[in-house]
């Protein structure tokens, strides 16, 4: 029986915690992608993420099966940005945000893999946007990152201090799209629960 590998054990990039911003330097990954725009509380959302999970799961499988490599897979992840970065602060107004939607792809996992998993999950489940769904890489170099406990919409003031505070303070400056890791499964966490890391590409930095 293959071992079953959790990348979010593997990885440091997973670490962070509450109260404690990270400066960390992170190579290019590998993700099944889908973009979309506006509220994540809408149809739009829901149906990226019904549209990402049938090809990660038969990606999973295919890997057990032809590679004997099992993993577990891992968390959703989200790209966010807008025009005016108030928006996911002081102003909050979803309707303006931009977001790709993200689930890493374990490295030994080939392109021809995910086209393969694409064309199967399109024979059975056909999910609404399966057309949309991509691999692609993301390269975020620097960054700093931490944990946020609690309601997303309650993820204002820690971003405030992370953009505004520390970022600043290490003389770096916003580079790249606010990322998100939802450590929680939504369905069964409640709000006052709820693990996301809070990530940020950085350039600059005192030498």
């Amino acid at each position: 029986m293959a071992e079953r590998v959790d990348l979010t054990k593997e990885l440091d990039s997973y670490r962070a915690r509450r109260g404690e911003f990270r400066v960390l330097d992170l190579p290019t990954r590998r993700y099944l992608m889908i973009d979309g725009h506006g509220d994540p509380n809408s149809a739009t959302f829901t149906t990226a993420v019904e549209s990402l999970y049938p090809v990660a799961y038969t990606l999973k499988f295919a890997s057990k099966h032809e590679l004997g490599r099992d993993y577990v897979v891992p968390p959703l992840e989200g790209l966010w940005w807008a025009e005016d970065m108030s928006t996911f602060t002081t102003a909050r107004d979803k309707s303006a945000w931009d977001w790709t939607l993200l689930l890493l792809v374990p490295d030994w996992v080939s392109p021809a893999m995910v086209e393969a998993a694409i064309e199967q999950v399109d024979r059975t489940k056909v999910p609404p946007r399966l057309a949309d769904v991509r691999l692609e890489e993301l390269t975020e170099g620097r960054c700093v990152q931490t944990l946020h406990i609690g309601p997303f919409d309650a993820e204002t003031d820690v971003l405030a201090q992370l953009h505004q505070e520390v970022i600043p303070a290490h003389g770096f400056t916003l580079a790249g799209k606010h990322h998100e890791i939802y450590l929680s499964d939504v369905r069964r966490t409640a709000p006052h629960r709820l693990r996301t890391i809070l990530r940020q590409p950085v350039t600059g930095g005192r030498t």
